[in-house]
């Protein structure tokens, strides 16, 4: 059989979502299980959640005393839930977090397969929710426990859903109230979620379609009624209730200190200048990069069908405010990405031009070879002669899925080149994820010092020491996640304090004369049971931490590789 009969089986109905959800859970369930916790954000959200099951306050977000008044409540009351269910916020799984992400990922590789199934026939649907379930970025965003993930999952069902009610006035499947339902309900959660993201990617959609077809019939099928209803239902009660509990505290930060200054500069040094996010894009949607030329010529060619249009109306305006807004993060665009999906599928089962085929192997050739130079350099820079095989496998398997895809798409073989580079490429970011980066001591400091305590049987969770551990210098959120909510963050003055309690002390390189100083000030002895040297990648900075217990009995300090 066939490879194109093959699709055409696989993707009929429910099949193609379901196998589109099937690629995107085992892209991102390696990294799932085996990463350790990541700074910044991730331990951040993750720590605010586990604070909710410890305190019971569901409304009001907090990293221990901080309030942090800068995202809805919708992926903690999912990390909670799951939480809950599979693990316990005393145990700090970060697995148990990571699932609301991985879920939110499958269902935008399920909701974009549906929403293509509408225009371009299933194989197609099947072939777009592929290609975004393997790439890069959303399989990478399936193992982190934040946001964007669950955003991407809940905007592109929306989208999805916007996509099937217009193609339904354009000689399209009708659309029922369930799509309708699936619409507003996509629409609600990415606010509960990320706020006003999936709102104005779903209205800059519905306004380009108006300007272009200078018509929008399909707006009033929309059910506004019982739509806006149901949204007030699932947004309104968080939202007087936090209001009510932070006497309106979250909105004027969220907004005002968050959101806003967004808009008029690079917040939190994360600005960028236009283009950033077009630059980066063959290597973020790798493997689609290999379709990426295919896909904006058939854009331009087929911009009077109305798959092509809405997918173009979904894209363009959209990507042109990321561009614009001066604060840029890579993940920022994904939203975007089913649209893109849509075009590559929709280029794929044409026939593909000379310029679009060499165009995209060259494009897939390049990426493949900076993943691969990528991983060698990490494993030179990071990794021990230990690490060699899992990063030589995984720079081969990244490498292969551009360079064999390429050659495949130069001998015309456009469906089979971008399923063999899919698969190689979810293979390779499995082994990155599940394998190589986790051997990467140097880069999760906060887990070494985590298990030096439990080995000198220092530990919060162990009870054989007094809690807190007090911590001077390092500040990462990764390490409160690990030690608990606790920890005490106040610097030198809190680590002798500590230590003159019986309590452990963790102390940077960079506070250490300080620390010294108050501890004969103070007269105050100490012990050093561990000493960690690693990379702090949230700052750039080379760092080494030493771990100190109260004077009790005198041992000699070790090495922790």
């Amino acid at each position: 059989m066939s490879l194109q009969a093959q699709l055409e089986r696989l993707g009929r109905g429910w099949r193609g979502p379901a196998l589109a959800a099937l690629v995107a859970l085992i892209a991102g369930l390696p990294g799932l299980i085996a990463m350790p916790p990541l700074d910044r954000d991730e331990s951040r959200f993750a720590q605010a959640t586990a604070q909710m099951l410890e305190t019971g306050d569901f409304v009001v977000i907090r990293f221990q005393d901080e309030p942090r008044f800068k995202k809805p409540v919708g992926i903690h009351w999912m990390q909670a839930a799951s939480v809950a269910a599979f693990s316990e916020a005393e145990a700090r799984e970060i697995w148990a977090y990571r699932i609301p992400s991985l879920l939110g990922a499958m269902l935008a590789a399920a909701a974009c397969a549906w929403g293509a199934a509408a225009f371009f026939g299933g194989p197609a649907g099947l072939l777009a929710g592929a290609i975004l379930g393997s790439t890069f970025l959303l399989s990478t965003e399936a193992f982190i426990a934040k946001t964007d993930a669950m955003l991407a999952g809940t905007t592109t069902l929306a989208l999805a859903a916007l996509g099937r009610i217009y193609a339904a006035h354009r000689g399209g499947p009708p659309a029922g109230r369930r799509v309708r339902l699936l619409f507003w309900l996509g629409l609600s959660l990415s606010i509960l979620v990320k706020g006003p993201v999936g709102p104005m990617v779903a209205l800059l959609t519905g306004l380009a379609l108006w300007a272009w077809d200078r018509k929008a019939d399909w707006a009033r099928t929309l059910a506004w009624g019982w739509g806006l209803i149901l949204t007030a239902a699932i947004v309104g009660p968080w939202a007087a209730a936090v209001t009510v509990a932070t006497d309106g505290g979250f909105w004027i930060t969220a907004l005002g200190g968050d959101f806003a200054p967004k808009l008029v500069g690079g917040h939190e040094s994360h600005g960028a200048p236009p283009g950033y996010h077009t630059l980066l894009l063959p290597l973020l949607i790798f493997p689609g990069a290999l379709l990426l030329p295919a896909a904006l010529v058939h854009a331009w060619k087929f911009r009077a069908e109305p798959g092509v249009r809405f997918a173009l109306c979904w894209l363009v305006p959209a990507w042109i405010v990321f561009e614009i807004t001066p604060t840029k993060l890579v993940h920022y665009t994904l939203p975007t990405y089913g649209a893109l999906a849509w075009l590559m599928a929709a280029a794929a089962l044409q026939p593909l031009g000379d310029k679009v085929r060499w165009g995209g192997a060259a494009l897939s050739g390049f990426v493949g070879v900076v993943l691969a130079a990528a991983v060698l350099y990490l494993q030179a820079e990071y990794g021990d002669a230990s690490d060699l095989s899992v990063a030589a496998a995984t720079a081969l398997l990244l490498g292969a899925a551009g360079l064999v895809g390429a050659y495949m798409l130069i001998r015309r073989a456009g469906i089979l080149a971008i399923a063999a580079t899919a698969g190689l490429t979810v293979a390779g970011h499995g082994a990155f994820a599940g394998a190589f980066a986790p051997r990467l001591d140097p880069l999760w400091l906060s887990q070494r010092a985590e298990q030096a305590l439990t080995h000198a049987r220092l530990a919060p969770r162990q009870g054989f020491a007094p809690a807190p551990v007090a911590v001077a210098g390092y500040a990462e959120p990764s390490l409160v996640f690990a030690l608990g909510t606790p920890t005490d963050l106040g610097g030198v003055g809190q680590a002798v304090q500590a230590l003159a309690e019986g309590r452990p002390a963790i102390v940077e390189a960079r506070e250490q004369a300080a620390f010294e100083a108050a501890l004969a000030a103070r007269g105050v002895s100490a012990r050093e049971v561990a000493r960690l040297e690693g990379l702090n990648y949230s700052r750039g900075d080379e760092t080494l931490l030493r771990i100190y217990a109260p004077a009790a009995r005198p041992a000699p300090p070790r090495e922790i590789p």
